[in-house]
C-alpha cells in the first residue's frame, strides 16, 4: 500500500484502507465527481468511436471511479488517466492523480517517469485535437499557435498538481522528522530527569551518611569525655572538692565545644535548604538539568564546606590528646616528619580518625595506655592509634558508655573517600590498633 501521508494516526479508525472517515468521504466525493465527468465525456467519445452512447457512459463511469483508489494505488490512477487521455476524459482524475502521486512516498524516479508520460500524452492529444480543429475550420488560428497551445495546455494540466504534491510531500516529511526529533528529545529528557532523580537520591543518601558520621564523631567523643569526667566528679566530689571543681569545669568546656561543633554543622545544613527544590511549572528540560545540578551540588557540599575551613585540623591534635589525658587517660602523642599544609579534607579526616579511635578506647579499654603516632611523609600522611590491654582484662569503662557500632565504619568511609587505606584490629598483646594512610594531594 502506498500512502500519501495526508493523514497519519496511531490506529486505523476509517474504513478499508483509509486512516480516517474524513479521508474516505473526501475520496468518495472526488471519485463521484470524476465518474460523472467521465460519463458525460463518454458521450462524444462513443459517437466519435461509433459505439453506443450508453457504452461510452458506462466506460467513463468506470474509468472515473478509479480515483477512489488514489491513496492506495496512485500509480494505477495516473496510468488510467493517461490511458483515457486520447478519449478526452478524466481531467479531474489526471490533476488529482498527479498530486497524489507527487505527495506519496514513492521514489522520485517513478514520480518523474509517470509525470513525464502524462505530460507527453496530454501534449500529443492536445496537439492532434487542435490541428484537427484547425483543419476542419473549427478554430481560426495560425498553424504556429497550435504547438504553443499544446505545450501550454499540457504544462497547465500537469505542472501545478505535480509541484503542489511535491511541496506537500516535502513539508509532511519535514513535519514528521520534526515530530520524531521532538519525541526523541522528550524521551531523552525523561531519561535525563530519571537519572538526575536517581543521582539526587544517591546524593541525599550520601549526605545523610556524612551527617550521621559527623554527628557521631562530634557527639560520641565529646559526650564520652563528659561522661568520664562526670563519673570522676562523682567519685571525688566529697574527698577532693578542688579536683571536683576542675572536673566540673572540664565538663562544661566539653559541653560548650560539642555545642559549638553542632551549631557549625547545623549552620552548614541550613545554608543549603531549598536549593534543590524545583519550582512548579518548570519545563521538563529545566527539571532534568536542575535536578542534575542539584545532585552535583549536594554531592560536592562536603568538599565545599571542608575547603572553606570548617571542621577541626591536625593542629588541634595536641588539644585533643590533652583533653583525653585530663579525663584520666594515659596517652602519648608522637609526630614524625615535618608538617606541611594539607587540604582541609585531609586534615579533618586525620583528626576524626584519631578522635574516634580515642573514643573507642574510652568505651572499650578504660585505663589502658594509648599511643598516638602521626607521620608526615612525602605524598601521604599516616596515623596510628594503639592501646595496650586494659588493667583489668574484659572490663569496660566505669562510666558504662554505650556503643553504636558505627565508629570503625565511619572512619573507613572517611579514609576511603579520599583514596586512602584504613586497617583496624586487635594486637598480639591484647590491645587494639587503628591505622590509616591518606594521600596528601587529594
Amino acid at each position: 500500500m502506498t500512502t500519501t501521508g495526508e493523514d497519519h494516526a496511531t490506529g486505523w479508525t476509517g474504513p478499508l484502507w483509509w486512516v480516517r472517515w474524513r479521508s474516505a468521504v473526501l475520496d468518495s466525493v472526488l471519485a463521484g465527481v470524476s465518474a460523472v465527468e467521465c460519463a458525460v465525456e463518454g458521450i462524444p467519445f462513443a459517437r466519435d468511436a461509433g459505439l453506443p452512447v450508453p457504452a461510452g457512459m458506462v466506460f467513463g463511469l468506470i474509468a472515473g471511479s478509479v480515483l477512489l483508489l488514489r491513496r492506495m494505488w496512485p500509480i494505477v490512477v495516473v496510468l488510467v488517466s493517461i490511458a483515457i487521455t486520447p478519449a478526452q476524459m478524466g481531467l479531474l482524475m489526471a490533476v488529482v492523480g498527479l498530486y497524489t502521486l507527487a505527495a506519496s512516498e514513492l521514489p522520485r524516479r517513478i514520480i518523474g517517469a509517470l509525470a513525464g508520460m502524462s505530460l507527453v500524452g496530454m501534449l500529443i492529444v492536445t496537439f492532434v485535437r487542435a490541428h484537427q480543429s484547425v483543419a476542419r475550420g473549427d478554430l481560426t488560428i495560425g498553424d504556429w499557435v497550435v504547438p504553443f497551445l499544446s505545450v501550454s495546455t499540457a504544462l497547465g494540466v500537469t505542472a501545478p498538481p505535480l509541484l503542489l504534491g511535491l511541496y506537500v510531500g516535502a513539508r509532511r516529511r519535514l513535519m514528521e522528522s520534526l515530530r520524531e526529533r521532538a519525541d526523541s528529545l522528550e524521551r531523552e529528557l525523561m531519561l535525563l530527569a530519571e537519572r538526575a532523580e536517581e543521582r539526587a537520591e544517591w546524593a541525599r543518601n550520601e549526605e545523610r551518611t556524612r551527617i550521621a558520621r559527623e554527628m557521631h564523631d562530634v557527639v560520641a567523643h565529646r559526650v564520652s569525655l563528659m561522661v568520664v569526667h562526670a563519673a570522676a566528679l562523682q567519685a571525688v566530689a566529697r574527698k577532693d572538692p578542688e579536683k571536683a571543681v576542675r572536673n566540673a569545669a572540664l565538663v562544661g568546656d566539653m559541653g560548650r565545644q560539642a555545642l559549638t561543633e553542632l551549631r557549625e554543622m547545623l549552620g552548614v545544613l541550613r545554608s543549603g535548604e531549598g536549593s534543590v527544590r524545583p519550582a512548579g511549572g518548570v519545563p521538563l528540560a529545566a527539571v532534568g538539568v536542575a535536578a542534575s545540578r542539584a545532585a552535583d551540588a549536594v554531592v560536592a557540599s562536603r568538599v565545599v564546606a571542608v575547603d572553606e575551613g570548617e571542621g577541626p585540623s591536625l593542629a588541634e591534635l595536641a588539644v585533643l590528646v590533652g583533653q583525653s589525658a585530663a579525663a584520666g587517660m594515659v596517652v602519648d602523642l608522637s609526630v614524625e616528619g615535618d608538617a606541611r599544609g594539607y587540604a582541609a579534607a585531609v586534615e579533618q579526616t586525620a583528626y576524626r580518625v584519631v578522635q574516634e579511635a580515642l573514643t573507642n578506647v574510652f568505651k572499650h579499654a578504660a585505663g589502658a595506655k594509648t599511643h598516638v603516632r602521626v607521620a608526615h611523609r612525602g605524598g601521604e600522611i599516616a596515623m596510628q592509634v594503639e592501646n595496650e590491654p586494659p588493667p583489668e582484662p574484659g572490663s569496660a569503662s566505669a562510666a558504662r558508655l554505650p556503643s553504636g557500632g558505627n565508629g570503625l565504619v565511619g572512619m573507613k568511609e572517611r579514609v576511603s573517600a579520599l583514596g586512602g587505606v584504613f586497617v583496624s584490629g586487635p594486637t598480639d598483646a591484647g590491645g587494639f590498633r587503628v591505622s590509616a594512610v591518606i594521600p596528601a594531594g587529594r
